[in-house]
């Protein structure tokens, strides 16, 4: 896929429909600078508005994942299979997120552990501080990671 093609695709079916990026990001509830993101080419459509988008613009899945109409061309894409695979595609990535959440959360308990094991020298109580001051952060950043790919996956469903 190339999301410049798409882009460009999304911004010419936009305006041959005379729909501002504010107008049609009224229509999709989403914002006009997410529409600026995917015409540029920034980002893509997530799949769960993605057929909506294409029902605004009067395209097929097929035409807007290949950047192009083509009234000509059979395409061999099943819409359904494709919104099927890029939802599983952002479901893994969600899964991902929480996976990098717990290890770094987890990091941060045995960090917190550790500190408490050790002590005694001042070279031992400075790592001692060190590694106390290592743990909270790393935990905090776990647990954000999780609540965000909790939040994402509320999203989408």
């Amino acid at each position: 896929m190339d999301q410049i093609a798409i882009g460009k695709l999304i911004s010419k079916k936009r305006k041959e429909q005379n729909l501002t990026q504010e107008q049609l990001a009224e229509r999709l509830g989403v914002s006009n600078k997410t529409i600026s993101k995917w015409e540029t080419g920034k980002c893509m459509p997530d799949y769960s508005i993605i057929e909506s988008l294409c029902q605004e613009l009067n395209i097929t899945l097929a035409e807007l994942l290949d950047g192009e109409e083509d009234e000509k061309s059979i395409h061999t894409y099943d819409s359904q299979q494709i919104l099927k695979m890029m939802k599983e595609t952002q479901d893994l990535k969600n899964k991902k997120l929480m996976l990098i959440g717990i290890v770094v959360s987890l990091s941060g308990i045995v960090f917190l552990i550790y500190s408490r094991l050790i002590g005694g020298t001042d070279i031992q109580e400075m790592l001692s501080g060190f590694t106390l001051g290592i743990s909270f952060p790393l935990m905090l950043l776990g647990i954000i990671l999780i609540i965000r790919s909790k939040c994402r996956k509320g999203k989408d469903l």
